[in-house]
């Protein structure tokens, strides 16, 4: 089980965050991948960034992630974690 949690504070929800949820609600269900990734928000994750949203992958925090580089984010960094 993958957990994916995304920051959706204010500064993150003005840099995409909400259509990041989306865009990742999407693609666990298109791929079937409800029983693998839990997706789950929080409130400021304390890395705020000029550009972009603070993403954790388990334990591996990633901040800067755009709406438009989501994809390529999600292949690399969750999809490559899948078993």
């Amino acid at each position: 089980m993958i957990i994916v949690t995304v920051c959706v504070g204010s500064s993150c929800h003005l840099k995409g965050s909400e259509r990041i949820v989306e865009r990742l609600q999407q693609l666990i269900k298109e791929r079937k991948l409800e029983d693998e990734i839990v997706l789950s928000g929080s409130f400021c994750c304390g890395k705020c960034n000029r550009t972009g949203v603070t993403i954790r992958v388990d334990d591996d925090e990633f901040i800067g992630i755009t709406p438009e580089g989501f994809d390529a984010f999600f292949e690399q960094n969750i999809m490559s974690r899948m078993q």
